[in-house]
Formats: structure tokens, sequence, C-alpha cells
């Protein structure tokens, strides 16, 4: 692996080999991907701010670097793709920056691939970070036989949870661009957040691929919900965008989280 700085298009791409690096990824900026990449000892990080939205959720894990010493930034989500690491490197402009970050010279407005270089200078961290984060896959509900799990991350999505029904706290955005990174299960139906929608509308473009395998898929404004958190998504959430299996279900925009559901398990 090359000593330089690593561009990935999601922190669960991250390896052992990651520790001690500054690295790009095109996660959003939440708690949750922040403590993901802090796990693996990554020295730096550029995240996506996925349009920051509730209670500036988008961008709350560069607060949660801060507190532990590392520096962190996000890129403005109307600038590049979530989800798309190249793209971000290509066209990112930084929107929010923390302390360490700033200490290193990273600025709003800067080019990604400027602030990239910069944070190449950030000191290894001596350990990764090793405190738990909390249960991050609930069971909230059944229906004749038929799962709801809530899931903070789309990559917890697994092949038991076929013709279940996941409630996730992840953007709606492909991976790269990969219709295969819409989720790994063909599950019933899925429910994202829209992070902001973004560049090139990166932030829902999960849906179309979720479509072609027939799958109901919808994501909840960033606004409504705390990104990275899937009960904010399953308490908090308003449908913003939906394809059209999920419609013909029942689905609409403005829906709570809650009745969508409803709607999916009421009409599959």
């Amino acid at each position: 692996m090359s000593d330089g700085p690593l561009v990935l298009d999601s922190v669960t791409h991250l390896s052992a080999g990651a520790a001690g690096k500054a690295v790009l990824c095109a996660s959003h900026s939440g708690i949750y991907a922040a403590w993901y990449a802090a796990r693996r000892g990554v020295a730096a990080m550029i995240l996506h701010d996925a349009g920051i939205g509730r209670e500036r959720a988008g961008v709350g894990g560069l607060d949660w670097l801060a507190s532990r010493g590392l520096a962190g930034a996000a890129v403005c989500h109307r600038s590049a793709r979530i989800g798309d690491g190249a793209d971000m490197l290509a066209r990112g402009r930084i929107s929010t920056v923390n302390a360490p970050a700033a200490a290193l010279g990273v600025e709003q407005g800067m080019v990604a691939a400027e602030a990239l270089s910069r944070l190449a200078a950030a000191p290894p961290t001596a350990a990764p970070v090793t405190e738990a984060m909390d249960e991050a896959r609930r069971e909230v509900a059944t229906h004749r036989g038929i799962r709801v799990i809530a899931l903070d991350s789309n990559g917890l999505v697994g092949p038991a949870d076929a013709g279940q029904v996941v409630v996730t706290g992840s953007h709606g955005g492909l991976l790269g661009g990969k219709p295969e990174t819409a989720v790994k299960a063909p599950v019933l139906a899925a429910l994202y957040n829209d992070a902001g929608i973004g560049a090139d509308a990166a932030g829902i473009s999960r849906l179309p691929a979720l479509e072609a395998r027939g799958i109901a898929g919808a994501c909840v404004s960033c606004f409504s919900a705390r990104i990275g958190d899937a009960m904010s998504t399953w308490q908090d959430g308003f449908v913003s965008a939906l394809n059209p299996t999920a419609a013909a279900r029942g689905g609409r925009i403005g829906q709570s989280a809650r009745d969508f559901v409803t709607a999916m398990l009421e009409h599959h």
C-alpha cells in the first residue's frame, strides 16, 4: 500500500493498512462514520457533509474527532457526489473544518485535494480509538413474520435480512456509482437518508438501482432525521424521495418513515 493519502468511496472500505494515514472517504461526516474510521487508526480524514441536516448530524463526527485530537473536514454536498471518493477529490470543496484540521491549514472553501495534502501532515495517532459505539442494529417491529430492522449503516445488511425491511442511517447514494452497492441482500424495502440530495442527485442514487431489482426504496430528508442514526430515521424521518415500486405500494413524499414502512408491509 502507498504511503500517500487514501481515497475511498466509504469508511467501510478502510482496512488495517489505513492506520496512521490521512484519508478521504465519501461517507457522511456523522458520528458513526467518524468512529468507524477512528477505530482503524486513521490520522486525519475528509468526509462528506451530507447536507449537514438535522442537528448538524451530517458533520457531527467532526466535533467527535476534535474531542479526541483528530483532524477532520467535510466537503459540501453541492460540490461533489456523496459515495464517490474520486469525485470528492476532483470537485469537492470544504464546507466544515474542525480545530485540529484548521491548525494544519485546512480552510472552508479549499479544494479537497489541497485539504487532503495538508492533512497528510497530521501526526500519526498513538493508537486507534477503542471505545465502543451504541448498538447499531435493532429490530423495531414485525408484521406477519416480516421484521423491520434499524441499521445505523447500510454496510450492516447481510444475507439474513433478505425479505425484510431495513431502515438505515446511511445516505442514499451508490458507492462509486455502482448499482450493486445499493444493498447487499434482496430486502423487501429499504429506507435511507437523502444527504441533502446534493451534486448530481447522488444522495438518492440508490433508488433507481433498487427499482431495477424490484425493491421498494425511499429516502428521508436529512433535515427530518439525523444521518447515521437509524432510530432517528425510524422515529423522525419524513420521505423526500422514493422509487416507483415504493409508490405503487402506497409510499408517498411527505410520509413519515413509520407510515412508509406500514404501507410497504401491507401492500407487498
